[in-house]
């Protein structure tokens, strides 16, 4: 499994450790991911994705799932987000009518 938030596509980055003498070695910085459910109140059930703790902050400032989803990029949603996006969008498009 790819350590990548399914939302905001935020990922892996490479970098060096810095030693006081100065070597350069690689390192990786892990995005923090945590597996969370959250509910959409228009569809009325839970989702469980792999997010960033950016992320979940993100969601709850956005008032909920459904409006992150909404305003988020395609290219940065993972398979099943855009899934669940398209589901809530034609959803709203039905209630709007």
């Amino acid at each position: 499994m790819a350590r990548v938030c399914e939302l905001t596509g935020k990922a892996v980055m490479t970098g060096n450790n810095v030693s006081h003498a100065h070597n350069k070695t690689r390192r990786r910085f892990l995005p923090n991911l945590k597996k969370a459910t959250l509910m959409s109140e228009v569809l009325g059930r839970s989702f469980s994705f792999r997010l960033s703790t950016h992320a979940l902050r993100s969601v709850e400032h956005n008032d909920g799932l459904d409006n992150f989803l909404l305003k988020q990029r395609n290219e940065n949603l993972s398979a099943a987000a855009l899934k669940v996006k398209k589901q809530v969008k034609k959803a709203k498009d039905a209630a709007a009518e």
